[in-house]
């Protein structure tokens, strides 16, 4: 029997639901109506867990990127060389923004600039965030470096820059391949990742 929102987590749900609306419409463009139909619970109960819609928009990009995080966690741990799980990483990236109903899963693309100049906590939460998305990077890269299938890095703090720059670099893509509905930076900038890495462009 299918699980209802009375049976599960209520909190978890409506912060679901929000989530597709929220990246396929943009934050000020979906009403606080839309999200309680879409997730069919009263009012009440979504000010029962969110005392605005601003804190409800932190509580969607602060699940989001608890989930995607712990997906980069596993991806960064797979068996293989350090290289291996850093492309296993860029991979899955080029993959998620390219496959099938790939309208920007990423909130950072869809709502970075928008939500910045609207709400500081909405800004943080999108800081903390990518903060947290580079550190693992670094932290990647580092290990790469370390068993020396990244042996082009000089140390510790090179690796922290390079999962800067990367990082950078596949947003701007990303970005890119919304606007013109093209895959063909992303393309660009996995060649630019495996330049930039050292590595063989069909390694």
């Amino acid at each position: 029997m299918n699980a209802t929102p009375a049976s599960t987590d209520v909190r978890r749900h409506i912060l679901e639901v929000a989530h597709p609306l929220f990246l396929r419409k943009g934050f000020t463009a979906v009403g606080l109506s839309e999200v309680l139909a879409a997730a069919q619970v009263p009012k009440g109960s979504f000010y029962h867990y969110f005392g605005s819609k601003e804190a409800f928009g932190e509580a969607v990009l602060e699940v989001y990127f608890a989930e995607y995080l712990g997906r980069m966690d596993a991806l960064l741990a797979q068996p293989g060389t350090g290289a291996q799980r850093v492309i296993a990483f860029f991979n899955d990236w080029l993959d998620s923004q390219t496959g099938e109903e790939s309208q920007s899963r990423c909130p950072v693309v869809k709502l970075g600039a928008e939500v910045c100049d609207l709400s500081e906590s909405m800004r943080a939460a999108l800081a903390r965030g990518t903060r947290g998305v580079i550190d693992r990077l670094a932290q990647g890269i580092e290990a790469g470096r370390v068993d020396g299938s990244l042996a082009n890095l000089a140390d510790a703090s090179d690796s922290q820059a390079t999962a800067v720059a990367l990082y950078q670099s596949w947003l701007g893509a990303s970005l890119l391949a919304k606007i013109a509905r093209d895959r063909s930076s992303l393309d660009m900038a996995m060649t630019g990742t495996r330049e930039r890495l050292g590595l063989a462009q069909d390694a």
